[in-house]
């Protein structure tokens, strides 16, 4: 069968989080998108508060979507304690957020948290395991899938990814040996911005990937990655980093759908592109569709 297809608003998510773009407006726009779910991020919400939720949730699906993955940034390596805490309290109001919008069976993406510089490797990956040892008995509860990604930052960190390298990510993924509540959220371009390659990452981890964001993330003209890490400790993401639509930068799309069929892949993908505007967005669906056909062809 066909992979069915999310869309992400990444070039509105700076609109969206201020509140000059309203979640229910980036919806009604989706509505001339051709895809099956829109994915959302926790930074949409004005509120936690139930009837607010179950607003989002009704204008979802009276658009015609599903609500596959809510992409959430907990900061588990914080170096306080409180902190981190409340990161984790937060991240379990996140699965029941999730359960809410999604249904049994949606994902709800996490993250290890920044790479401080004065958290070790060895302190940070154990405040991070103890996170997600703490989370899965609730994940279980509501039958709601934990995607760790390989992530490079999120918009509004200071600092990149405390696991971004695959050596380290997947240091953390196979210490958690559930496969049922938890799994890996895979994305190709982040592992090219940590300098590893994105097919090797994926035939590590194929069997546990259980979603995946398509994009396609390339350096500015002549710029190299020791640039962009030199953005370490700058609130948001370097202006070296581009998006394009997918399928027309860096990624071998066609090497990610081969590995993914062949281990029976079944869950979603998300584009995570479209930088100038809804055309982008649409070229990128389009490119995807024909990625499913061509690879998850019925029968």
């Amino acid at each position: 069968m066909p992979l069915q297809i999310a869309a992400f608003p990444k070039c509105y998510l700076e609109q969206i989080v201020s509140g000059r773009m309203s979640v229910f407006e980036w919806i009604e726009m989706a509505r001339q998108l051709d895809a099956d779910g829109l994915e959302m991020y926790d930074r949409f919400f004005k509120s936690l508060e139930d009837n607010y939720i179950d607003g989002v949730r009704e204008a979802i699906h009276a658009a015609g979507f599903a609500m596959p993955m809510l992409c959430c940034s907990p900061d588990f390596t914080s170096p306080e304690p409180d902190k981190r805490k409340a990161e984790i309290a937060r991240e379990a109001e996140m699965i029941r957020i999730t359960l809410r919008l999604g249904g049994p069976g949606a994902a709800c993406r996490i993250l290890t948290g920044q790479r401080y510089p004065e958290v070790s490797w060895e302190q940070g990956k154990e405040w991070v395991l103890d996170a997600i040892e703490q989370l899965l008995p609730i994940a279980r509860e509501h039958d709601i899938v934990l995607g760790l990604e390989n992530h490079y930052k999120d918009g509004f960190w200071k600092y990149p990814e405390f696991a971004q390298r695959m050596d380290r990510f997947l240091e953390i993924v196979k210490a958690v040996p559930d496969r049922s509540h938890f799994g890996v959220q895979y994305d190709p371009s982040n592992a090219i911005v940590a300098g590893d390659d994105p097919i090797e990452l994926l035939r590590a981890v194929a069997d546990r990937v259980v979603s995946m964001h398509a994009s396609d993330r390339y350096l500015a003209h002549d710029a190299t990655l020791d640039e962009l890490r030199q953005s370490d400790g700058v609130l948001g993401y370097s202006e070296k980093l581009r998006h394009g639509v997918t399928g027309q930068g860096l990624n071998d799309y066609d090497a990610i759908f081969r590995i993914l069929a062949e281990h029976n892949y079944k869950g979603w993908v998300s584009i995570e592109d479209g930088m100038k505007g809804m055309d982008e967005m649409a070229q990128s669906l389009a490119f995807l569709r024909e990625m499913s056909r061509k690879y998850f062809s019925a029968g």
